[in-house]
């Protein structure tokens, strides 16, 4: 009797079939890349033995280190990193209604975690530059001053 085979067909995921890439540069079906060239043997190097080969493209720059600023929200990209929030049913409908404004009224269409990350950069970078006066301790204080 024959071994039997999985009749399961592999199909790709939802992040992969769904995933958008933020910038229109990488909308577009990169090339394909080519086949591994076989590497040269010493005589074809032309006497070049001790050189190192070339990369075949050059490292992306990276992006200088900018100490204590709030960082820049990342819009529409797949995250590495996850924080779960829980919010009250009356905030989840804020940020809901809000979401359908920006739509409707503005043309911008955005998801929940779009501006949730919109809102933690701006509420960062005004604790950065006003500090104790930020809104953000201002608001901190004021829930701690009633409880």
């Amino acid at each position: 009797m024959a071994t039997q085979r999985s009749r399961r067909v592999t199909l790709p995921g939802a992040d992969e079939l769904f995933f958008r890439p933020s910038d229109t540069a990488a909308a577009e079906p990169a090339p394909p890349a080519p086949p591994n060239p076989p590497a040269e043997p010493p005589a074809a190097r032309d006497g070049r033995a001790d050189e190192a080969p070339a990369p075949a493209e050059p490292a992306p720059p990276r992006p200088r280190k900018r100490s204590k600023r709030a960082p820049q929200p990342s819009g529409r990209q797949r995250h590495d990193e996850k924080i779960t929030v829980y919010i009250s049913a009356p905030e989840l409908l804020a940020l809901e209604q809000t979401r359908l404004t920006l739509r409707a009224e503005h043309g911008l269409t955005a998801d929940r975690g779009r501006i949730v990350r919109e809102a933690v950069a701006v509420l960062l970078a005004d604790f950065e530059e006003h500090g104790e006066s930020s809104m953000l301790v201002q608001r901190l204080l004021a829930d701690t001053e009633s409880d």
